[in-house]
């Protein structure tokens, strides 16, 4: 699953997505942990690991760009 970073703070880690069905969502900093990444920036695209895809309030686990971070290789 991917979406757009709608908001992030920089001090604790936390954000929101916006998917691309409109829906926006939220993370808890935890959820970049091994991504490799530092930050993000608003409108940045990024992949999403998904807690029960598939239901009224689905849950980010995990934030991340493809390529960048430990295991990640460019398609």
């Amino acid at each position: 699953m991917q979406g757009s970073v709608h908001r992030y703070d920089i001090e604790t880690g936390d954000g929101s997505v916006l998917l691309d069905d409109g829906r926006e969502l939220p993370f808890p900093g935890a959820a970049l942990d091994g991504s490799g990444l530092r930050h993000l920036r608003v409108g940045q695209r990024v992949s999403l690991g998904v807690a029960g895809p598939g239901t009224e309030r689905p849950e980010i686990t995990r934030v991340w760009i493809v390529g960048i971070g430990d295991g990640e290789s460019i398609r």
